[in-house]
Formats: structure tokens, C-alpha cells, sequence
């Protein structure tokens, strides 16, 4: 696993080379003396406890069993798992193509009540129209070399939008003023796009705001787009991967950033008319 721009992912598996570390040392070994017992070379027992390998389960119940604390095993095992589980290369998630990393995340879109996203890049996936996922998604397909199944995967993508109008959903969504005119997919797919924007926004249980273009911004820069669901978990999607965000004081740090970002934001008929704006600009 390449190394996460996450702090979350980072701290994560550097909680369990710590306390490898601990367990090494109550027990009286060095690391060699530790790499002994576990059948390995001593340059593996040092990148483990730096956190620049995460082990293999079997690493872990071998450092354990040498140190004498098998019990111990399970509990790191499950930890190093969690650490491995928050940063997901798009390609093991991408493998079998885009309609399975489309449908792995339904789940958490389902069981969510109040949704916050923001958006620097693109318009977030709820409010996509079919033409405007279709462009991204074969952009994606192409840069990445993956099986065409994009319109499969855009059926799917659709298909999850049902949360707009039913179950108890709430949507506090803001998006950076420069994606409504980066032009993706020409013209014709973003005028429509931004037309159907004004629509999603009209709904009761939705709030889209506008973070404006300034000449001169002091403040609340712009960041990765990201999701908060609920409380319980923030996903941000990078160019190398996906990002799952689970440790409390983390998500809060987003909900900060999501509020200051939000004071920007213009809401109502200053944000329908930036998007009016831009689709003026298209003619």
C-alpha cells in the first residue's frame, strides 16, 4: 500500500508499529533478536516498527507469539486491517470496472440522514445528469486503462440518486463557483447540467451554495472535494485513490472546514444566478 496523504490512514498504522514497538520491548528484544524468532530479515522488523511496511496478518501473530503475547494478535490484526481499509487504490477498487466501485458505496448513501458535501473539481455525483457522470466516467475509463462498462456504471450512479426524494434525507451541498465554467463534456452536457442543478437545488431537503470566484481570497482556500455522512465518516476522492475518514477528531476537522467554506458560499437566488451566469456564459 503506497503511502496515504492521510494523517487519519497514517496515525492509524503508526498505532500499530507503536505498539509492536512496546511489545518488542517488554519483552526484552531487539530487533534482531525479534527477526530472529520470526524467520525474517532484520530490515523487516525496522520498517514495520517505522510504519513504512504495514505487516501481514502473519507478521503480526509471529511478532506476538516471539514476544510471547498471542493474545494480543487479534486486537493489532483487526487495527492493522482498519489502517490498510482508509486509503483504497482506485485500481483494487476498479479491478473488475466502474460499476463495482460505483455500487460499493450505495450502502452508505442509503443509511445516511444528513449529507455535507463540497465539490472544488466536479458537480457531486447526486446531482449529475446522465451526460455529465457519462463524460466523467469515460475520462476515468480511459486515464486508467479499465473495461468499458461506463454505461453500466452510470446506470448505477443514477440509480443511487433515489435518495434525493425519498427516505428522511438531508443535503447541504456546496460547490466551488469555477465548476460550474470548467466546461467539462462541452457545452451542450454542461448547460444541461447546470440546468438541472437549478432543479435538485428547488427541493425541500435540498441547500446548494456557491462558493464565488474572489479576486482576492484570504480565507477558507479551496480544498479536496469531500463527503460527510452523518458523523460517522468522510470519504474524499484523490487522483490516486479513495480516502475513508472514520477518526472523530478528523471529521470534525472537515465539519470546521465545511462550516467555514459554507460563510463564502452564497445560497438562494445569489447562488441560482451564478449558475444562470454560467450558463449564459455557454451560449
Amino acid at each position: 500500500m503506497p503511502s496515504s496523504p492521510s494523517s487519519s490512514a497514517q496515525t492509524a498504522r503508526k498505532d500499530v508499529a507503536d505498539r509492536l514497538r512496546e511489545l518488542m520491548q517488554d519483552a526484552g528484544l531487539q530487533g534482531r533478536e525479534l527477526a530472529d524468532l520470526c524467520n525474517w530479515h532484520p530490515s523487516k522488523t525496522s520498517r514495520i516498527i517505522n510504519a513504512t511496511t504495514a505487516p501481514a496478518d502473519a507478521d503480526i501473530r509471529a511478532w506476538c507469539r516471539a514476544c510471547g503475547v498471542d493474545g494480543e494478535a487479534d486486537d493489532l490484526i483487526a487495527k492493522s486491517r482498519a489502517a490498510d481499509s482508509m486509503y483504497l487504490e482506485w485500481r483494487r477498487m476498479e479491478r473488475t470496472g466502474l460499476r463495482a466501485a460505483q455500487e460499493s458505496v450505495r450502502p452508505i448513501y442509503e443509511r445516511t440522514k444528513r449529507f455535507r458535501a463540497y465539490a472544488s473539481w466536479l458537480v457531486p455525483g447526486l446531482l449529475q445528469t446522465p451526460a455529465y457522470t457519462t463524460a466523467i466516467l469515460s475520462a476515468i475509463r480511459d486515464r486508467r486503462g479499465l473495461v468499458d462498462d461506463v454505461a453500466a456504471a452510470v446506470e448505477e450512479r443514477m440509480a443511487r440518486q433515489h435518495v434525493l426524494t425519498e427516505g428522511n434525507h438531508r443535503f447541504a451541498v456546496l460547490i466551488e463557483e469555477s465548476v460550474l465554467r470548467n466546461g467539462l463534456g462541452g457545452p451542450d452536457v454542461m448547460r444541461a447540467q447546470l440546468e438541472h442543478l437549478l432543479s435538485v437545488g428547488r427541493l425541500p431537503n435540498v441547500s446548494v451554495g456557491i462558493v464565488p470566484m474572489e479576486p482576492n481570497r484570504e480565507r477558507a482556500w479551496p480544498v479536496e472535494g469531500f463527503w460527510i455522512y452523518d458523523t460517522s465518516q468522510v470519504s474524499v476522492e484523490l487522483v490516486s485513490g479513495y480516502l475513508t475518514i472514520t477518526q472523530p477528531s478528523e471529521i470534525a476537522m472537515y465539519g470546521r472546514v465545511f462550516s467555514e467554506l459554507g460563510e463564502l458560499a452564497v445560497h438562494g437566488p445569489k447562488a441560482r444566478q451564478l449558475v444562470k451566469d454560467a450558463i449564459s456564459s455557454l451560449s
